[in-house]
């Protein structure tokens, strides 16, 4: 490099100033030499690219970041029980209250002196492990209607419509207070678009009109009457009764954590007798633990009851009413009780070949 600069200045001192500069300038060398730098100028600019990101919906833009969310299991087992009457809640555990007890602390509060809503609806909310057999899979969301003993205004509209054939059967559907009975001339009527079943909340069914009835599932769809929903069978009378006046509830799991369900429901009014209203919330807890997995562990985890307008909850004993755990052995006999009523000549075959 030194023997390069040295032969460029003796040439500039050899040659006229002006001829000596612009033939410097024009020298292969220089040219090179800015060629050189040049490339590297361009390696060195980073070029900076943006990449569009398209619509993502709101349910699944927290997927991409990792948050970390509170378990919505509350156990607090391990803390301490208050002795005195005046402490702070989140140090000591909940009292739990019987149904009584609960039924008549909303009474207060709901007295005419305070909020003056002797009628309000005593609500329930059950919260439940929805983790399956497997620790992979999860139950279901599920939606099913409770039979309960004592009735009450729902404050919705239930209108049943009853499909069967039979003089006998038509009747008895009738004086159980369906809504609209027919068979094959009423099937006709709605596909012929007379009759629109999204008139009905429910659809009920027996099994002697199954065959004609399949002439409308496209309309129906899941309203389809079927065994699991309970909507088809031969007893229409307490299919109707149970529809017209019992409880609607589903559980939902929740959508960031799967074994975590809620139910919300009403067992009835406040003025109602409380008897009867603890009478209804067994019902619906035994209804409830009828859809439990079979798995150890508890499956109802926690109840609480509610009233509004007061925001104030009170914890009750569900497993006063269903068991806490699965009882495999239990379970056991029922299958074989069932296996039995299903077939019943098999024990007497075994005595007679023993």
């Amino acid at each position: 490099m030194q023997s390069i600069l040295s032969s460029m200045r003796a040439l500039a001192l050899r040659q006229p100033t002006g001829d000596a500069i612009r033939r410097l300038h024009l020298t292969a060398i220089s040219e090179a030499a800015r060629k050189g730098t040049r490339e590297k100028a361009r390696k060195k600019k980073v070029k900076v690219e943006v990449k569009k990101v398209g619509f993502i919906p709101h349910n699944q833009r927290d997927k991409k970041v990792n948050v970390k969310r509170a378990d919505k299991h509350v156990d607090d087992s391990w803390k301490q029980v208050s002795k005195d009457d005046v402490y702070v809640g989140r140090y000591y555990r909940w009292p739990v209250y019987s149904v009584a007890e609960a039924i008549q602390c909303h009474r207060e509060t709901h007295h005419p002196s305070m909020y003056n809503v002797p009628n309000a609806p005593l609500n329930v909310e059950i919260e439940l492990n929805m983790q399956g057999e497997k620790a992979t899979r999860f139950v279901d969301n599920f939606q099913r209607m409770a039979m309960i003993p004592h009735k009450f205004e729902h404050g919705e509209e239930r209108k049943i419509i009853v499909f069967t054939k039979g003089n006998d059967e038509i009747l008895e559907a009738r004086q159980a207070g369906a809504s609209l009975v027919g068979g094959v001339e009423l099937i006709k009527d709605i596909t012929g678009g007379e009759l629109l079943l999204s008139d009905y909340q429910f659809i009920i069914a027996h099994p002697n009109i199954l065959p004609e009835l399949v002439a409308l599932r496209g309309l129906m769809k899941r309203k389809f009457p079927n065994p699991k929903s309970e909507t088809l069978g031969a007893n229409l009378a307490e299919m109707i009764i149970k529809f017209s006046s019992g409880i609607s509830y589903s559980a939902t799991k929740d959508e960031y954590q799967q074994n975590f369900g809620l139910i919300s429901a009403s067992v009835g009014p406040l003025d109602m007798d409380a008897q009867k209203l603890e009478e209804n919330l067994k019902h619906l807890l035994q209804d409830i633990n009828t859809m439990r997995p079979k798995r150890e562990g508890k499956f109802i985890t926690r109840v609480l009851l509610k009233s509004p307008p007061s925001s104030e909850q009170l914890k009750i004993d569900p497993f006063v009413y269903v068991p806490e755990m699965w009882d495999k052995s239990s379970a056991k006999v029922k299958r074989e009780e069932v296996k039995k009523q299903e077939d019943p000549a098999e024990p007497q075959e075994a005595v007679a070949a023993n």
